[in-house]
């Protein structure tokens, strides 16, 4: 892993609209674990869930938004709109039965010679579940039903729906060190050099697509990993070189952020390997108490009070 370079997916953030259901989907059905409760920054009635493996490994952790009763999203260009799990070969079958337990339903397919489930979460978020050609070496989270074979091992990739590829191409190519690696129909695949896992970031080229709408069962951004600070703040350079607004460096708590918005519409982020989500938390304790950033501490007692039962 060379880490003076974005290092594949860091973490993707979505929108719910209930929060106890989408706990249970995450942790009961998929087996994910709560790394970490805590509360959105900008809306401390909300919940913020980051579901991951037993560290909460960056290119391992979705992270939810849990607005109650937020108004159903849509899928379409502009959006980040499929999630790729990784899961090991021979898995999908394990899945398909475990799905059919919960009703869930899916569809099979292939895509660039790799299998995969895809099915919606609740809301309607579109997952996928896929048997990369290269084995995955990560361990993902144990629980009573899902043991070490089947465990979704951490993201494999994500799908941005664009009505045009190429300025978005541009920009993972020219600034965030991916290489293109084929095209399957309107499908281009973009790989990191830089890390074997959670590397993979596909682009739907769809130009009659209809927009997307950020809501429920939508992905609110993605978050390209970087080790550090200072290798943070070379990339806020090369993206305003490039003529892109980008955010001054946010203290997100358990990693530092930049935000900006690529040429189709979706909003990405980069975000450090650093301080990490055992800053507060010991690793065997990780998800289990509800922490606050700290200008909330204050106000603990009003914001358990407003926060949903779970």
């Amino acid at each position: 892993m060379n880490t003076n370079h974005v290092i594949g997916l860091h973490h993707i953030t979505a929108i719910a609209s209930h929060a106890k259901e989408n706990l249970d989907f995450y942790t009961k059905v998929l087996g994910l674990r709560l790394v970490k409760k805590t509360v959105n920054f900008d809306d401390p009635s909300t919940y913020h869930f980051y579901y991951g493996n037993k560290s909460g490994e960056p290119g391992t952790i979705l992270t939810f938004f849990p607005w109650e009763g937020i108004s159903q999203g849509r899928n379409g260009t502009g959006l980040a709109t499929h999630i790729g799990y990784s899961v090991a070969k021979g898995a999908l079958e394990f899945w398909k039965q475990r799905l059919t337990q919960f009703n869930i339903p899916f569809e099979t397919a292939e895509k660039f010679g790799e299998p995969y489930l895809s099915f919606t979460d609740p809301d309607g978020l579109q997952l996928q579940l896929i048997e990369p050609t290269d084995p995955d070496p990560r361990t993902g989270w144990l629980t009573d039903g899902i043991d070490a074979h089947p465990a979704l091992k951490g993201f494999y990739s994500v799908t941005l729906t664009l009505d045009q590829a190429t300025p978005t191409a541009r920009v993972l190519t020219d600034i965030l060190d991916y290489q293109q690696q084929g095209q399957q129909g309107q499908t281009l695949r973009f790989k990191n050099q830089h890390i074997a896992t959670a590397g993979t970031i596909d682009i739907l080229e769809d130009p009659k697509g209809k927009g997307g709408y950020n809501a429920a069962g939508t992905n609110h951004h993605i978050a390209f990993r970087v080790k550090n600070e200072d290798i943070l703040m070379q990339y806020r350079e090369k993206v305003l070189a490039a003529g892109l607004k980008i955010t001054p460096k946010i203290d997100r708590d358990y990693f530092f952020s930049l935000y900006f918005r690529e040429p189709g519409g979706v909003l990405f982020e980069l975000a450090t390997d650093n301080p990490g989500f055992t800053t507060d938390e010991p690793l065997d304790a990780l998800g289990s108490q509800l922490k606050l950033p700290k200008q909330y501490e204050g106000f603990r007692a009003q914001i358990e009070e407003a926060l949903p039962r779970l």
